[in-house]
């Protein structure tokens, strides 16, 4: 697991940070030097004990699906797609998406893999199975 100093971003707040690591390939998520939780969504404060002592470290793409839903839509705009909150294997959650199946298909307790890829203008994370 890969640390990455906060301040070489030229002081850039925790989201750019987040951002600039997706841009490299990376999934950073914060560690708190304090009390050692594993935090995202990017922030300057611990949410468990309110420390500022925070790193970014590059988490290792693995996950499994917590929870699921189908967003159904019509084909001419996109057809379904799943929603999906994914917990990582340094135990914080994000929502995402995962590709790469049929969104009916997804179920809790899947083992899946962490991609980063393009989502509009911004790169985003997603998931496909492990």
């Amino acid at each position: 697991m890969s640390t990455y100093d906060v301040n070489r971003f030229s002081g850039d707040g925790p989201e750019k940070v987040f951002r600039s690591g997706l841009e490299a390939g990376k999934i950073l998520i914060q560690s708190c030097g304090s009390c050692a939780s594993h935090i995202f969504y990017p922030r300057t404060l611990c949410p468990v004990c309110g420390s500022s002592d925070l790193k970014c470290i590059e988490a290792s793409g693995k996950g499994e699906v917590y929870s699921t839903t189908t967003i159904r839509q019509a084909p001419d705009k996109g057809g379904d797609y799943n929603l999906s909150m994914v917990t990582l294997a340094e135990g914080p959650r994000l929502m995402t998406q995962i590709s790469g199946i049929d969104p009916g298909e997804v179920k809790i307790g899947m083992k899946v893999a962490g991609l980063i890829r393009k989502a509009g203008e911004q790169f985003a994370v997603f998931f496909e199975p492990a």
